[in-house]
């Protein structure tokens, strides 16, 4: 497992200002999903870890579904930035 394998798509400035805004979450979620799936690739049986994985998903989901119903061209942006898939009811 990579520890430092984060993205950097928001630039640094950005990040200190726009903390709470949905884009920055999002890449937050993305950013634990992703280490959390490499983590239960070594260990099949970790059940709490599996358990937070959900939890974040559902986050991120809920998060993405609002952005989607409120901007579109932000949310397209956004998923093509993350490279993750478009939600099912888009």
């Amino acid at each position: 497992m990579v520890k430092n394998s984060f993205i950097s798509v928001i630039p640094q400035d950005k990040k200190e200002e726009n903390k709470g805004s949905v884009e920055f979450q999002v890449f937050s979620f993305t950013n634990k999903i992703r280490r959390l799936t490499s983590h239960l690739e070594l260990h099949k049986k970790d059940f709490l870890s599996q358990r937070g994985l959900r939890k974040i998903l559902g986050k991120r989901q809920r998060l993405l579904a609002y952005l989607s119903k409120k901007n579109r061209v932000r949310y397209k942006k956004l998923i093509s930035q993350l490279d993750i898939r478009e939600l099912k009811n888009s």
